[in-house]
């Protein structure tokens, strides 16, 4: 404004000179030509005002539209389980904060250059000044809230590389605690087999007396020898499965010692069989099963 006071300024005094010197007609004729320069020019400033603030008040209108897309953004972080995102999604949440980003960024550096085109315009006053400082001060918000939801998906990221390592620790943890229960059934199982092992043999009295299993002589009462038995000589069994057996004879006698009523002698007519009737009171006194026919 001050430059163009000092233009119509010396425009009238121009035509104070003019007068002086008595030529009238081409004094005047500069005035006109002096007048019609500095209304130029008022509309060229004035054209160049209106067309930044123009571009001023587009910027104010892309930074609310920036803060806009920021808020959506805040409630997607907000509303969402980031653990639970897909690789991809959150991929495409880091993407466009990136691009939002650069955005707040582009817009600060244009912001800068408009601040400083319209500091050197005749026509700047304190209503542009606070208008920029305010869009200033929006952007450093924007940048802000971005910082902090950036932050927000790295730590989710942290927190999911860490929940990963605890449930391989766990899987870990739980094969081992399975290989051990595993182990301990087998166990289990093994001592249970060998507590239902049981042996069986079924000969004439000179097939037991041979195998060591019996002695006695042609006056001597035939008993069963003291001490472990020869085992080669005898067929092992599992007591849980043994229920029965064929003795392919007429005559039987057993000899070795199980509680009466746990057993049967059935008679199949040319021969006979054993049935266990009671299998934990027939092996309560002895896992030894000695039978002789004939």
């Amino acid at each position: 404004m001050k430059s163009i006071k000092f233009i119509i300024a010396a425009a009238l005094l121009t035509i104070g000179m003019a007068a002086c010197d008595g030529d009238k007609q081409r004094e005047q004729q500069q005035v006109v030509t002096d007048l019609t320069n500095v209304n130029q020019t008022l509309v060229d400033s004035l054209s160049r005002a209106n067309a930044e603030k123009d571009t001023l008040l587009a910027l104010m209108t892309e930074i609310g539209d920036g803060l806009v897309k920021i808020k959506d953004m805040q409630q997607i972080v907000a509303s969402s389980d980031l653990s639970r995102e897909t690789a991809s999604q959150k991929q495409q949440l880091r993407n466009d904060m990136r691009l939002i980003q650069n955005s707040i960024a582009e817009k600060q550096q244009r912001l800068a250059a408009l601040e400083q085109r319209l500091k050197s315009a005749d026509n700047y006053n304190e209503q542009l000044q606070r208008n920029i400082e305010s869009l200033k001060a929006q952007l450093a918000d924007q940048q802000s809230i971005i910082t902090s939801l950036t932050s927000q998906l790295a730590q989710a990221k942290q927190d999911i590389t860490n929940l990963r390592g605890n449930v391989d620790s766990l899987r870990v943890a739980n094969e081992a605690v399975t290989e051990q229960r595993e182990q301990a059934r087998e166990e289990t199982e093994r001592t249970r087999d060998e507590l239902n092992v049981c042996y069986y043999i079924i000969g004439t009295k000179k097939e037991l007396k041979a195998a060591k299993v019996i002695e006695g002589g042609f006056l001597r009462r035939t008993k069963i020898m003291e001490g472990d038995f020869e085992r080669s000589s005898f067929t092992q069994a599992d007591k849980r499965q043994l229920t029965s057996l064929n003795l392919h004879s007429k005559k039987v006698n057993v000899l070795s010692k199980h509680p009466e009523g746990s057993y049967q002698i059935i008679d199949n007519g040319t021969t006979k069989s054993l049935r266990i009737t009671n299998a934990k009171s027939f092996w309560e006194l002895s896992n030894y099963l000695v039978i002789q026919i004939n």
